[in-house]
């Protein structure tokens, strides 16, 4: 507590990132980056910060996620916004660095966080676990239309969860929601089939029938589902390029076997996608990942015209939960190998050197240099579960020497100093051995 006895924390729906959750993270994005990477994709990274109308522009008048923009302004009135997403800068960066200038089509990654404002997000209230803070990883692939392309985005989704073990957890969704041709047709039948009949829709599906129906038909209250099943069906007003489009992408999704399910309440969690889209869901309906087509997308932030674009994001949160619950274990990064302790001035210099040297062999070291008694660091190397201590004290000093004792069994040996750092690697292994070439930078 602080001298006001109030509790330091963080803000409400902001989280701390701890070492143990962080190896989640570590794994997820080394899964991540080596599947897109495989697959010919570079990774890019929006900053934080973008002007309003960028995300105003890409989402629309009446997308919900406007309301929850943390906003402010600089000396000129300018309006900036932490980002809630990392797709609407991407996009706005294609168009400022004239990447339709560039080798077609651009496949790009992006492993980043995200805000939104907490207090005007309407699900918080039955949520325990929403958040204003998360992070996202996805693609977005630009300049190309080939369906061939956006099925092989699904199968890179699908190989990054069958990496994560979370293959049989979450099933493939398909839905065709029309293109800017054929879909303000059905609107304008749908919404005048619930002329009169406000009075049966829950609050939410009244807020969204004036400017936003189609989240009407992902509402899940009786009502409002009974109303929907005699109102005008998406299907007969699709024009003849989504359908033909539609059924190219699923031939290809069926010639990688891809299972799916085809989905006509489907409707993505941001505006911006439209025509085909795909999300996984679990059995309870939760989404761990959404995509799709963003036709118009690149004009509408005053791009070139008709740049196709498609992209997928995943919630890494939702990722590491699932995993959680699923009980799947990840590689720990770290996991200390070894635990040096000494007793006096002249072992504490030569454990300084010797730390340094085991440390450059790959092997993970540390040492309380600043406690005094043997007792003290032999109880901090246990609870940092170390499988084996070195121990120098005076007589090892004079007699060039040092202890390697097994923590688990309890032994202990003396061996010459020289020979520790040969001794150490050949107890932890090769493959344990924490390595990285510095080397590898091209001048």
């Amino acid at each position: 507590m602080n001298e006001n006895n109030i509790i330091v924390r963080n803000p409400h729906g902001v989280i701390d990132i701890l070492p143990q959750t962080h190896e989640y993270f570590t794994y997820i994005k080394k899964v991540v980056r080596h599947r897109c990477r495989q697959a010919g994709f570079r990774r890019i990274s929006p900053p934080m910060l973008e002007y309003k109308d960028v995300f105003q522009k890409t989402h629309g008048q009446h997308d919900d996620i406007l309301n929850r923009l943390f906003t402010c302004t600089d000396g000129q009135q300018e309006a900036f916004s932490l980002k809630p997403e990392s797709v609407s800068g991407i996009i706005r960066c294609f168009i400022e660095h004239e990447m339709n200038t560039w080798p077609q089509p651009v496949e790009l990654f992006f492993i980043e966080p995200a805000l939104f404002h907490p207090e005007t997000q309407t699900h918080l209230k039955t949520k325990k676990n929403a958040l204003s803070q998360y992070n996202e990883f996805g693609t977005v692939v630009l300049g190309e239309d080939d369906p061939a392309l956006f099925a092989q985005l699904i199968q890179l989704a699908h190989k990054v969860l069958q990496d994560l073990g979370l293959e049989a957890l979450y099933r493939l969704q398909i839905n065709n929601l029309g293109c800017p041709e054929c879909l303000p047709k059905f609107l304008a039948d749908f919404q005048g089939f619930y002329c009169g009949k406000e009075r049966a829709l829950c609050e939410r599906c009244k807020n969204f029938l004036a400017d936003n129906p189609l989240r009407i038909l992902e509402c899940r209250e009786e009502d409002c589902k009974i109303l929907l099943e005699l109102a005008p069906k998406l299907d007969p007003y699709l024009c003849k390029e989504c359908t033909s489009y539609h059924g190219e992408f699923l031939e290809y999704l069926d010639e990688m076997a891809l299972v799916y399910e085809k989905n006509i309440r489907l409707i993505p969690e941001m505006n911006f996608y439209n025509r085909t889209v795909f999300s996984y869901v679990n059995d309870s309906g939760e989404r761990v990942c959404g995509g799709g087509r963003m036709d118009g997308i690149v004009e509408n932030l005053g791009g070139p015209k008709n740049v196709p674009v498609f992209s997928f994001t995943m919630i890494i949160e939702k990722i590491i939960n699932a995993m959680k619950q699923e009980k799947i274990h990840v590689p720990s990064k770290d996991d200390v190998h070894i635990f040096v302790a000494q007793l006096g001035k002249e072992a504490k210099k030569k454990c300084l050197t010797l730390m340094d040297q085991l440390r450059e062999e790959g092997i993970k070291t540390v040492g309380a240099l600043g406690k005094g008694s043997m007792r003290e660091q032999i109880d901090i190397a246990t609870k940092f579960n170390v499988p084996y201590m070195i121990i120098m004290g005076l007589t090892e000093v004079r007699e060039n020497k040092a202890i390697i004792r097994n923590m688990k069994l309890g032994q202990q040996r003396i061996i010459p100093l020289s020979d520790v750092i040969f001794e150490v690697k050949k107890v932890i292994g090769e493959k344990k051995l924490d390595k990285y070439s510095p080397g590898e930078i091209l001048y």
